[in-house]
C-alpha cells in the first residue's frame, strides 16, 4: 500500500489480524486496528491505533466508521468454529452476518472507502445443497449480503476466499494445534511428567491446501488497492496435501517422542494397499476446499500482481518457534 492511507482492521487482535496490523503499518499506513476489548499495547506495532468497538452494536460501528474515517476497510473478525456453531448458531449469524451488514450499512457515509471482507471456503451454494453447519450457512450469507450491498448501493465491496492459512502466531488451527502438543511432549519428557494423551488426525490422508497467513495478508493488500468490485478472490498455495504429510513435517522438529493418533483411515489404507499394490487407494476424504464450477468461474478471480513467496517447510519451523517461545504479544 502507498501513502498514508487510513486502513481499519477489524479482528485485528486475531491470528490473522495481528499480522495484516503489522504489514499494513510497516508499509506506511495509518492502520486502525479494531477490538472487541482493549489490547496489551505491544499486541501492536507502534503506530497503530486501538479502537474498541463492539461490532454487533449498530451504533457503535456508525460512530467507528464516522471517527475513522478510512480509507480502505479489511473485515477479518468472526466466528470460526464449527462445533461452536453448532452449539450456538444465533450467536454465528449475529457475529458473521448482521456485524457486517453493520459495518457495510456504516459506510454508505463514505462511498469511497473500499472494503474487502475474508470469507470461506466452507460456504455452499443454495439451491444446490444444504448446508453442512451453521457456520456455512452464516459465511454464505455473509457473502451473498456483501455482495449484494455492494450492488444495490455502488459501494466497493471485494470479497477474498483465504485457504487454511498457517503460520507463527494465536492461531486454533490444525498445524498450530499439533505444534502446541509437540511443545508439551518435549516439556513433558524435560521435566519427567506423564506425556500427554496422543494427537488424533481426522485422516491422515485428508487434502488441505495451506498458506502462509503471511502471504495471505499481502494477497489483501493487493486486492484492496487493484481490486475489482464485487469481484471474489481466491488466495491459496495451488497445491493440496496430505493432513499426514504435514504432520509428519511437524513431527520432524520434535526434540522427543510424541504421542501419535493417525486415526481410523490409516488401517483402511494399508488394507488397500496390501490387496493392489498396482492402484493405489482413493483418499478417504475430498479436500475441504470447495470446488468452482465452470458456470461460477467468471465470478472469481486471480490476485492481480501476487503469488505466494513463503515455502511450507519456513511456515511450519516459525510456528514450532514461535509455540517454543510461548509469545502472545509480537509475532516473529
Amino acid at each position: 500500500m502507498s501513502g498514508r492511507r487510513r486502513l481499519l482492521i477489524t479482528g485485528a487482535g486475531g491470528f490473522t489480524g495481528r499480522h495484516a496490523a503489522a504489514y499494513f503499518a510497516a508499509g506506511g499506513a495509518e492502520v486502525t486496528a479494531a477490538v472487541r476489548r482493549k489490547a496489551a499495547a505491544e499486541l501492536f506495532p507502534d503506530g497503530v491505533q486501538q479502537y474498541v468497538c463492539d461490532l454487533g452494536d449498530r451504533r457503535a460501528v456508525a460512530s467507528m466508521i464516522t471517527e475513522v474515517k478510512p480509507d480502505q476497510v479489511l473485515h477479518l473478525a468472526g466466528k470460526n468454529s464449527v462445533p461452536e456453531s453448532w452449539r450456538d448458531p444465533l450467536l454465528y449469524m449475529e457475529t458473521n452476518v448482521m456485524a457486517t451488514l453493520y459495518l457495510l450499512e456504516a459506510l454508505r457515509v463514505q462511498p469511497a472507502s473500499r472494503i474487502l471482507v475474508a470469507g470461506s471456503r466452507l460456504k455452499y451454494r443454495p439451491g444446490e445443497a444444504d448446508p453442512p453447519h451453521p457456520y456455512s450457512l452464516s459465511k454464505t450469507l455473509e457473502e451473498l449480503v456483501s455482495l449484494a450491498w455492494g450492488t444495490l448501493f455502488a459501494q466497493p465491496v471485494l470479497m477474498a476466499e483465504p485457504s487454511n492459512l498457517i503460520g507463527p502466531g494465536p492461531s486454533t488451527g490444525f498445524c498450530s494445534l499439533l505444534a502446541q502438543h509437540i511443545v508439551r511432549s518435549e516439556a513433558a519428557a524435560v521435566t519427567g511428567e506423564a506425556a500427554p494423551a496422543a494427537f488424533r488426525l481426522s485422516s491422515r490422508h485428508a487434502l488441505r491446501d495451506f498458506l502462509d497467513v503471511r502471504d495471505a495478508v499481502r494477497a489483501y493488500g493487493f486486492i484492496l488497492d487493484s481490486g475489482e468490485t464485487g469481484r471474489i478472490y481466491r488466495i491459496d498455495s495451488g497445491t493440496e496435501r496430505e493432513l499426514g504429510e504435514i504432520a509428519e513435517k511437524l513431527l520432524a522438529h520434535a526434540a522427543a517422542p510424541v504421542a501419535m493418533d493417525w486415526g481410523p483411515q490409516e488401517k483402511q489404507r494399508r488394507d488397500n494397499d496390501s490387496r493392489s499394490s498396482a492402484v493405489p487407494a482413493k483418499p478417504p476424504f475430498e479436500s475441504a476446499d470447495t470446488k468452482v464450477p465452470p458456470a461460477e468461474s467468471g465470478r472469481y478471480a486471480a490476485v492481480p500482481g501476487w503469488k505466494p513467496e513463503i515455502a511450507l517447510d519456513r511456515s511450519l519451523a516459525d510456528i514450532i518457534g514461535y509455540t517454543r517461545a510461548g509469545k502472545e504479544g509480537r509475532l516473529l
